[in-house]
């Protein structure tokens, strides 16, 4: 699937599983059907609609396929109108938006701003209104000033109590979306930057992959180290597929070391490993740069991924897939 002029900063399905949103270096966001890999639509890119001016680093889009959240270099965050494109809202801030995310009930939205020129790193907390979109209000209802190393990445608790947040030191944290209080934190979860962070489709625990060539899943409640998956490159992003026990990871060797090196040598390929037994499982080639993007299909069907090279890659698992025996003899035996 051809996609964007430039490397992909993170892609997401919808809930329905039919789209894919594509964010990138090249300042717009792409809607793409995953059935067959045409384009449904930009958002952005066309000079005077609202579009952004600048890598976008981050999008989101809401459970109804409504509304689409984008933040980027430009240090903006957008709201846009799926069905027609339009640029509904623009919030500016100080620093480039790092990382956006809706909650479960599409009524509230989160922003990282990064640190930078005196700047300090924030997370803040914003209502939607659902009703008239285009009138916001730009005053979040928590903000969250960060004093210690700066968040990367979050995610959403169920309930939306909670908001998760992994940082560039590697410390692993957790905050009250009320109070904006840091309620947990694991300073050491990585050695280093965190790159990603997502959830179980039941939100009970959270994957999160480093710069240190490790991923990690730790408990949603208590932040607890449940498992580890050690690789020999630096990892940008993973995920956990629903129905079966794996997890997908993706990285490889920054722009600058790979020149000179191999497609394997560079690590290009999507790594399954078993999520219970540690295990790798087994590996998907096709990019041709670092993976920098991962996202599961919600219903467990395929994987997509982003790299470096401008592509995004959808992969529909084929039969094989759900009729393995992920446990071996320990599996069950179904009666048919």
């Amino acid at each position: 699937m051809v996609s964007h002029e430039r490397s992909l900063t993170q892609i997401v399905f919808n809930s329905e599983g039919d789209l894919l949103f594509s964010a990138s270096k090249d300042s717009v966001v792409n809607a793409w059907f995953t059935s067959n890999g045409e384009r449904l639509g930009t958002f952005g890119g066309i000079k005077g609609d609202g579009g952004h001016n600048g890598t976008v680093w981050t999008v989101a889009v809401d459970s109804q396929t409504r509304f689409l959240i984008t933040g980027a270099a430009d240090n903006t965050m957008k709201l846009w109108e799926i069905a027609t494109g339009k640029c509904l809202f623009t919030w500016e801030f100080l620093t480039a938006v790092k990382r956006v995310a809706w909650n479960e009930d599409d009524d509230t939205i989160l922003s990282i701003t990064e640190q930078r020129s005196g700047q300090p790193s924030i997370i803040r907390i914003y209502k939607i209104n659902r009703d008239e979109p285009t009138s916001q209000t730009t005053t979040p209802i928590t903000t969250m000033t960060l004093s210690g190393s700066k968040a990367t990445v979050a995610l959403w608790t169920p309930l939306s109590e909670y908001i998760l947040t992994g940082h560039e030191s590697g410390k692993v944290a957790k905050y009250d979306v009320k109070s904006g209080e840091e309620v947990n934190y694991v300073d050491d979860a990585h050695s280093g930057e965190i790159t990603d962070i997502q959830s179980s489709p039941d939100g009970t625990y959270f994957i999160t992959s480093s710069k240190d060539k490790t991923a990690r899943i730790f408990d949603s409640e208590t932040l607890e180290e449940m498992k580890v998956f050690p690789t020999e490159t630096p990892l940008n992003s993973a995920c956990i597929a629903p129905l079966r026990p794996y997890i997908i990871l993706g990285g490889g060797q920054d722009a600058m070391s790979v020149t000179t090196t191999s497609q394997r040598a560079g690590k290009f390929e999507s790594r399954f490993w078993h999520k219970l037994f540690e295990e790798e499982v087994g590996r998907v080639k096709g990019h041709f740069g670092p993976i920098n993007t991962l996202a599961v299909h919600p219903q467990g069907k395929a994987y997509a991924s982003g790299a470096e090279d401008g592509f995004v890659r959808v992969h529909w698992f084929d039969e094989s897939y759900f009729r393995s025996r992920p446990f071996g003899d320990l599996e069950p035996e179904v009666e048919v």
